[in-house]
């Protein structure tokens, strides 16, 4: 419990110090449309893309993998029940309304690292060049105030995770 009261903690340090940036109003929206190419229609259009194109591999590490991240995803989220910032913190209010009660892990950080980790491990050059956006997904998160930083590094921790142990598992 003393080490859970420590993350806590340092996630409050983290997540106020990034609130306190001095061009918020910029910063929230980058973030807004950052988040928002993370909420799932580009992973749909990614998909199709390679379906369309006949990558079969990717094509079904994807689906499988979208699959199960998103059932341990929302598994994790009932167990740990961790409430977001608005509610972990008396009169803060984020700038954007969340999908869901709880807060650990980040889904958009988790499907993030997922789509990046895949594309990846079949095209290295290009998963180098957009791991990028996955971190600025699970930052943006936090600046928009509805999760905490350990709850973006938990979330990509479980959509590499995923990824890793699918490929190791398919191929």
């Amino acid at each position: 419990m003393r080490l859970l009261r420590s993350i806590h903690n340092y996630d409050i340090l983290t997540f106020d110090w990034c609130l306190r940036y001095k061009h918020r109003d910029i910063v929230v929206r980058i973030s807004r449309l950052i988040s928002m190419s993370a909420d799932g229609h580009l992973y749909f259009l990614v998909g199709f893309i390679f379906l369309y194109n006949q990558h079969w591999a990717i094509a079904q590490l994807l689906a499988i993998g979208f699959l199960i991240e998103r059932i341990a995803y929302k598994s994790f989220k009932s167990i740990f029940r961790r409430n977001r910032p608005p509610a972990a913190i008396p009169g803060f209010k984020s700038e954007v309304e969340p999908p869901d009660q709880f807060s650990f892990p980040s889904g958009h950080t988790s499907a993030a690292f997922f789509m990046i980790s895949s594309i990846y491990f079949f095209y290295p050059w290009l998963g180098l060049m957009l791991y990028p956006w996955a971190c600025c997904v699970g930052v943006a998160r936090v600046m928009l105030g509805v999760h905490f930083p350990s709850d973006i590094l938990a979330g990509a921790l479980l959509g590499s995770s995923i990824c890793f142990i699918l490929v190791g598992i398919l191929f």
